[in-house]
């Protein structure tokens, strides 16, 4: 049986054990309590490509200086990510007893990955882990895409076929693209960035660069479509767009005459009819031809009829021209220019025309000079005896 003494003994051992747990339990609670990490959005949903700016609170809740290294745990080698405070890089803060320091973290999702979710800690070495959810919400590529809203156009064969066209560069690297085209053999087509010339173009990661692509067709071709494939490309990827171009036929005419013969004379203030051709020389049909000229001024130049409505392939008409020179035009070589036009297509034929001294003057020379001799013998006979 127990003294009372003993009892009291026991009673104090226990009383000191008690209290040297909860001091032990105090400590360790102290120590893993006294630092903490915090972020407002902890789960977050974004598509691939997307750059996500956190921003985590390293709370000290004790009574010291914290120096609290910083790492991530769990996120995928892939994703670029980087943790800044004050503008630098940073591996470790100081933290002073019952204040927070503000950290940066900035994580790229890479555009290549699949759709789900990603988990990963941020991580107080010995102290605290904070846990992040990233939601991609489809799934991401790795690829260049070329896309244009109007890949058909239609025009004679001297059109100039212009194309506006969206060169996308959905990779996580700056690409140098080379533009090319392997158009039919005659096909002449270039490219153009803010409006100059090039056969290359930088586009920057998940960025957008806007192309012209012009295009002309070669001088001799028949109606019909032609497809004109345009392709970008670099090292690791690449991307085609397929155009169209509608050739509705070629636009050709000349001016001539029947004969060919180009020429014809005419007297001062006289006139002459010229017989001309109007030839359709090309695959598409002719319409509104107007007639004009440029002569030497104060000639005039008319035409029967003065205007075509309209005129098929590989037909000709006739029209004549009516040309008068000015009275006081003196003898030598003129050119009168006439010209047909259509919006589409010209046709110009220079006429070289001959002035000659109308006979009439000619006739008034010969009788001045004939009255001349005419009075030169009269006085002779009248005073040639004295």
């Amino acid at each position: 049986m127990l003294t009372q003494s003993t009892k009291c003994f026991n009673l104090i051992i226990k009383s000191l054990l008690v209290v040297g747990i909860m001091f032990i339990s105090g400590i360790c609670a102290f120590a893993a309590g006294g630092v903490e990490l915090y972020t407002p959005y902890t789960k977050i949903s974004v598509p691939p490509g997307e750059s996500i700016d956190y921003n985590i609170d390293v709370i000290n809740n004790s009574s010291g200086i914290k120096n609290v290294g910083i790492s991530i745990v769990g996120l995928p080698e892939d994703w670029n990510r980087n943790i800044k405070s004050g503008g630098w890089n940073i591996e470790q803060v100081s933290v002073l007893p019952g204040e927070k320091k503000a950290l940066k973290f900035h994580v790229d999702v890479p555009l290549k990955i699949d759709k789900g979710s990603y988990r990963f800690n941020v991580v107080a070495k010995g102290y605290y882990s904070l846990p992040l959810t990233v939601n991609v919400s489809k799934q991401g590529t790795f690829k260049t895409e070329f896309t244009t809203k109007q890949p058909n156009m239609e025009g004679d064969s001297k059109s100039t076929f212009t194309f506006k066209a969206d060169l996308k560069n959905s990779t996580g690297d700056k690409q140098l693209y080379a533009l090319t085209s392997t158009a039919p053999r005659g096909w002449n087509v270039s490219f153009k960035v803010n409006n100059k010339k090039v056969t290359s173009v930088d586009v920057a990661p998940n960025s957008t660069e806007s192309t012209t692509i012009e295009i002309h067709a070669p001088a001799i071709i028949s109606a019909g479509k032609y497809d004109i494939p345009i392709r970008a490309r670099t090292s690791s990827t690449s991307a085609e767009l397929n155009l169209e171009v509608v050739i509705t036929g070629t636009y050709e005419m000349t001016l001539t005459t029947p004969t060919g013969l180009l020429s014809t004379d005419i007297t001062a203030g006289g006139s002459r009819q010229v017989e001309l051709e109007v030839r359709n020389t090309g695959s598409s049909g002719l319409t509104d031809i107007k007639l004009s000229f440029k002569a030497p001024a104060k000639w005039e130049v008319t035409f029967d009829p003065k205007s075509v409505d309209a005129l098929a392939p590989g037909k000709s008409t006739q029209v004549f021209a009516n040309i008068k020179a000015d009275k006081n035009a003196i003898a030598g070589d003129y050119v009168a220019n006439l010209e047909a036009k259509t919006p589409e297509v010209t046709s110009k034929a220079a006429f070289r025309v001959s002035v000659k001294t109308s006979l009439m003057w000619g006739w008034a020379g010969i009788l001045i000079i004939l009255v001349a001799l005419g009075s030169v013998y009269n006085l002779f006979r009248k005073y040639g005896r004295r």
